[in-house]
């Protein structure tokens, strides 16, 4: 046993922090690649855009507009009208962005503004975009670079979009006149995130160098540079542990070198673990059905070597008492078969000697030969008694067998069947009737319930209300079941069905412990009921007589109601009431045993 569970116990832990480790590389990498590609997917996507504003910054349409007076309604008109003209041919002309666009808009100095709307149905009042043009302007570098900003000119589409604005010079190039910003639906941007698979728990998030929270909308209410954030913007490329919403979890981030965006991916660490949990499990599971397994074959091993020595050793002891005791050699041809075989071959001539003391003792002591008789009837009595008590056990140990074979043949209901079977005859096999507890019994009648579904080929099940703490209550040994057995004989005549029903019970009222059985079934006439009541008021066991004559079950309940008292006193026993065509009650009553001086009288303490 000590080499079995040092190697499994040594094989297990390597292979599970070895496993663990491997799965957690994995893991990473698979995260890492997931979220490279989508930053790739991404710059790919926001690159579109750029050369969409690049067309714009650079249309001399759109720099002349920069350049005309605030109060121009004439010049307004006419760029306005050119300006939105090439916003449709250029949308047009590339069919994805029809789908993604929002809007697009350029904002003057002057104050004044052209609005592209991509299929909005909405109104729109231009003048909100002179309210927020100072901080487009205060958000746009100067040197012509694009930005992303998570912000919208409309209130409506705030969080559901994203900006990317640049500043636009005049025909001159000289100062900055205004802002050209393309707002693009992060609906189809996200799109591209949603193919980052992280599992039912895991999750993907976007956020910007100020720590604003970019995707998913949901994360958009989270204050800006918060704990999480902060952890993101520090950690750069690197992968770290923290705990979201009190779960620990693993976040894998990658910043875009073309947006500024921190693209995010978040996996619950149990998550992760659990295929290393599974080998784990898995590892113990195997390990300890083959120390069962290597248990049980040293076990057997060590009996066919232990059990011969031990038999001899025995029937030495009673060949020292004058018992002479043969052993079966059963064609054993090794030292222990030798071993055997002398001691034998001893007792063999050592009873040849004593037969021929005792010859010539006979034919002087004629007398003594009645009596030596007699004496040897009884004793062959005496061995046959011996024979009964171990034949049950001869019987026990086929069924074991019995039970190996079918566990071999892969057969479930012949094992369920012996094992049902061996446990009801070794629970048999004790004829004493010293008290044993409810459980015992429970555990008795489950067993013949086993064998009795096997035999009649029907599932029917009895209901145990008894409470858990009557459990280890003292009853007599073989009571319950010959109860239920009677009522499967008599109380179902046309067989069971599905309203019928068996339930045991148990209480404790006024000193007394009681175990009741109740069905639904037939029941008892009045002359029946009176005729048994009559007989259980006898305070005996059915003779011989009674038995071949009377049914089977109303001596099963005499022997038990008799057997109660024969333990606990004459005023205990079994009690029946029945009505008929309503079904019986079967109340076992014996005396409520005290609990601390049980546990005194078998060792433990009071306490």
């Amino acid at each position: 046993m000590i080499v079995i569970v040092l190697s499994l116990l040594s094989v297990g832990v390597f292979s599970y922090v070895q496993s663990s480790r491997a799965l957690d590389r994995q893991v990473k990498q698979y995260m890492e690649q997931m979220i490279d590609s989508a930053n790739y997917q991404t710059d790919i996507y926001l690159q579109a855009y750029e050369l969409l504003s690049n067309s714009f910054s650079s249309n001399s349409d759109v720099r002349s507009f920069m350049e005309i007076k605030r109060n121009d309604a004439y010049e307004y008109y006419e760029y306005s009208d050119k300006i939105k003209k090439f916003a449709l041919a250029s949308v047009e002309s590339i069919v994805t962005l029809y789908k993604q666009l929002n809007m697009i808009y350029v904002v003057g100095q002057h104050g004044r503004s052209v609005i592209y709307e991509n299929q909005n149905l909405l109104n729109f009042d231009p003048i909100l975009v002179q309210e927020k043009y100072a901080n487009l302007m205060n958000s746009t570098p100067s040197d012509g670079r694009i930005v992303l900003l998570n912000m919208s000119i409309r209130p409506v589409d705030q969080g559901s979009v994203v900006t990317m604005a640049r500043k636009v010079r005049g025909p001159s190039y000289g100062d900055d006149r205004g802002v050209v910003a393309i707002e693009i639906k992060l609906a189809e941007l996200a799109k591209i995130w949603s193919r980052v698979s992280l599992g039912k728990a895991g999750f993907f998030f976007i956020i910007d160098d100020a720590g604003n929270y970019i995707y998913p909308p949901s994360m958009g209410e989270r204050k800006p540079s918060d704990e999480l954030a902060s952890l993101v913007l520090a950690s750069g490329n690197q992968t770290f542990l923290h705990k979201y919403n009190g779960e620990q979890r693993m976040y894998v981030s990658r910043k875009s070198g073309y947006s500024d965006w921190n693209l995010v991916a978040s996996m619950p660490v149990e998550e992760l673990r659990r295929p290393a949990d599974t080998i784990r499990t898995t590892t113990i599971s195997v390990g300890l059905v083959t120390l069962a397994i290597a248990l049980w074959l040293a076990s057997r091993f060590g009996r066919s070597i232990i059990a011969p020595i031990r038999g001899l050793k025995e029937s030495m002891r009673e060949t020292e008492k004058g018992n002479w005791q043969y052993i079966d050699e059963i064609g054993r041809t090794d030292e222990i078969g030798g071993l055997i075989h002398s001691y034998n071959l001893m007792v063999t001539r050592l009873s040849d000697m004593i037969e021929r003391v005792y010859e010539a003792e006979l034919d002087q002591q004629k007398n003594a030969l009645e009596l030596g008789e007699s004496k040897l009837e009884r004793q062959r009595a005496e061995f046959q008694s011996l024979q009964l008590q171990i034949n049950p056990h001869f019987l026990y140990n086929t069924l074991e067998t019995i039970n190996c074979y079918a566990i071999v043949q892969n057969s479930s209901e012949i094992t369920e069947m012996v094992e049902a079977m061996a446990f009801m005859l070794r629970y048999s096999v004790q004829t004493n009737l010293e008290e044993i507890t409810v459980a015992n019994e429970l555990n008795h009648v489950r067993n013949y319930m086993i064998i009795l579904q096997h035999r009649t080929g029907s599932d029917f099940e009895i209901h145990v209300a008894v409470p858990p703490s009557l459990l280890l209550e003292k009853m007599v040994r073989l009571t319950l079941q010959p109860v239920i057995e009677n009522i499967f004989q008599h109380a179902f005549p046309d067989g069971v069905e599905d309203h019928h029903y068996i339930c045991i019970n148990a209480r404790k009222e006024d000193g007394l412990f009681q175990v009741y059985v109740e069905d639904n079934g037939a029941g008892m006439k009045p002359e029946r009921l009176a005729e048994l009541r009559k007989k259980l008021e006898m305070n005996r066991l059915a003779e011989p007589d009674e038995i071949e004559g009377a049914k089977r079950g109303g001596i099963g309940l005499m022997n038990v109601h008799r057997r109660i008292q024969m333990v606990f006193g004459e005023a205990y026993g079994l009690s029946i009431d029945s009505e008929w065509g309503k079904g019986t009650c079967m109340t076992m009553t014996m005396p409520e045993m005290d609990r601390s001086k049980m546990r005194g009288k078998d060792g433990y303490s009071e306490a």
